[in-house]
């Protein structure tokens, strides 16, 4: 079930959309030195808004004051528009019965897009 809902996350669901937009934030963090570690970050959120169904975003608990403090940056960079970016299409997606779970994966991806240090993305399994 998982990969079925999967596909048609990628296909309709806007989940290729998504992860370029995630690129792009990866590829202007990675222009930038300093915020070569938010680069990585967008490029792990990429390759989950890809295939959202079957994992979960856990908080680290090695995560330090460090990531905290990064993550203050990275919402006045990129976060405020990804994380907004899930909420309009989110809400598109829950208009439609078809669409509710893949409304319910945005929704989902909403608080690590604007706070995506110090979290880590790990299989259901």
């Amino acid at each position: 079930m998982r990969l079925i809902l999967n596909i048609l996350w990628f296909i309709f669901g806007s989940g290729f959309l998504l992860a370029i937009a995630y690129g792009l934030a990866a590829l202007i963090c990675f222009a930038l030195i300093v915020t070569i570690p938010f680069g990585v970050a967008s490029l792990r959120l990429a390759v989950y808004s890809l295939w959202p169904f079957g994992r979960s975003v856990v908080s680290k608990p090695s995560a330090g004051v460090g990531s905290g403090v990064a993550n203050v940056l990275w919402v006045v960079l990129a976060g405020w528009w990804l994380a907004l970016a899930h909420l309009t299409t989110g809400v598109a997606q829950c208009l439609t019965i078809i669409g509710i779970p893949f409304g319910i994966a945005n929704f989902k991806l909403v608080p690590v897009a604007f706070w995506p240090l110090g979290r880590e993305i790990v299989e259901l399994d």
